[in-house]
């Protein structure tokens, strides 16, 4: 099967070549024709399994679109040609991808350059979370210029979730800045106020406590935080934070509100030590109870005193 398939892909890639070249009578390589030739040796490699001669194929159909002035058509051989080395060559796919979604963009059909942005930034993610990071901020971008605000939002809460899991927290904070700016913008109030509690708790972990309390302050401006409860359980982490008082922060940190955000930020929480480790809230003292000795000593000693009277 396999072996019918390479072959069936090889006279495609002959048929393609013959498009290609040109004579006394055929001044002009036919490029379309050789496009759609080249297309199916792609196809029939990949079901052969052999991905680098489907890669191949793939290319050599983006550059006679090219040539042909087919920008979408292109694009779309590049972006193939890159999701076939998905399995082998991830950095290299991701590359690929990337050329198609220029071109995309180049053609005037920027939600297409996003998607295959985005798609990129998945393929990479677990393997270089830097890289991914990248790409779905230029997601973001597009869908941003676009005026595609909900979209564009999303994937920047992906570029701040990775970011917050490799401890980039300076990163982190602008991120997530830009986020809120933008729930602000579409007044989603609520996930604003979430989005503080993220903030903090990054500053937090950078050890900038004024930057913290001065996010809490600047969410006061928002419709409906004043009073909420996630206003609330923020003040009380701040106070535990700037009284070293470990207790009060971890009680805070475990409660529902900080445990159901996601995961990264949830992970945050947990893991949030005051400056200097803490100090344990005291429990209220006991008082001692006095040996049966001491305390007929006292006795004695209020009856010796008053024994003679007042006087």
């Amino acid at each position: 099967m396999a072996a019918q398939k390479i072959n069936e892909g090889l006279e495609h890639l002959a048929k393609a070549e013959k498009y290609l070249k040109t004579g006394f009578l055929k001044w002009k390589p036919d490029y379309d024709s050789a496009a759609s030739e080249y297309g199916k040796a792609a196809v029939a490699f990949k079901n052969a399994k052999q991905f680098e001669q489907a890669k191949d194929a793939c290319l050599r159909e983006a550059v006679a679109h090219e040539n042909n002035r087919a920008l979408f058509h292109a694009a779309k051989a590049y972006e193939q040609a890159g999701m076939m080395l998905k399995m082998q060559k991830l950095p290299e796919a991701v590359q690929l991808i990337e050329k198609a979604s220029m071109m995309y963009l180049e053609n005037g059909t920027p939600d297409t350059a996003a998607m295959a942005l985005e798609r990129a930034g998945k393929l990479i993610e677990n393997v270089d979370p830097e890289k991914a990071v990248q790409l779905y901020q230029q997601t973001a971008n597009v869908f941003e210029n676009e005026e595609r605000l909900r979209q564009a939002v999303e994937l920047l809460g992906k570029a701040s979730r990775l970011l917050v899991r490799g401890r980039r927290f300076d990163e982190a904070a602008l991120s997530i800045q830009k986020e809120k700016n933008i729930y602000k913008e579409i007044e989603n109030y609520p996930t604003c106020y979430k989005k503080t509690i993220a903030q903090v708790l990054v500053h937090l972990h950078r050890n900038d406590y004024v930057a913290a309390e001065r996010c809490v302050r600047e969410s006061y401006s928002i419709p409906g935080f004043n009073g909420s409860e996630d206003c609330a359980a923020l003040e009380q982490l701040l106070e535990g934070y700037d009284q070293q008082d470990q207790d009060q922060v971890s009680e805070v940190c475990n409660s529902p509100l900080f445990k159901y955000m996601d995961n990264d930020y949830a992970k945050l929480g947990l893991s949030l030590v005051v400056p200097g480790g803490g100090i344990k809230k005291k429990s209220p003292a006991t008082p001692q109870a006095k040996p049966d000795g001491a305390a007929s000593t006292a006795a004695e000693e209020e009856e010796d005193e008053y024994s003679g009277g007042l006087c």
